[in-house]
């Protein structure tokens, strides 16, 4: 499975960016998918998730109702809306594909092939 990861790149804090991710490899909708990121210094945490069909999805609390994930399994393609976009928003972010038959994923270790990630620098 190949996951490539686009558009990230710098803002200014209130603004937003798209990120999307485009996989191949496998039946895309037989998977559920999910956004991490990982910032210098910390951990990669939990962003997003969303489940196969996309009915449903789940965020981190920092980022509720600021992100919104979707999906369109004839693209095999992710999305990560991110709106009024912080600072404290800034890392690499990492799309993946979690294992089957998760219907849907919040763990990492629930995830096991990862895209190559796309940085977000928010500036204050």
């Amino acid at each position: 499975v190949q996951l490539q990861a686009s558009g990230g790149g710098l803002v200014q804090a209130g603004g937003s960016l798209r990120l999307s991710c485009a996989t191949s490899g496998r039946t895309f909708s037989n998977y559920a998918m999910g956004w991490f990121r990982q910032a210098p210094g910390k951990e990669r945490e939990f962003v997003s998730a969303i489940s196969r069909s996309g009915g449903s999805t789940s965020y981190a609390d920092s980022v509720k109702g600021r992100f919104t994930i979707s999906r369109d399994n004839a693209k095999n393609t992710v999305y990560l809306q991110m709106n009024s976009l912080k600072p404290e928003d800034t890392a690499v972010y990492y799309c993946a594909v979690a294992r089957a038959p998760l219907v849907i994923a919040t763990m990492e270790y629930q995830y096991h092939y990862w895209g190559q990630g796309t940085q977000v620098t928010v500036s204050s």
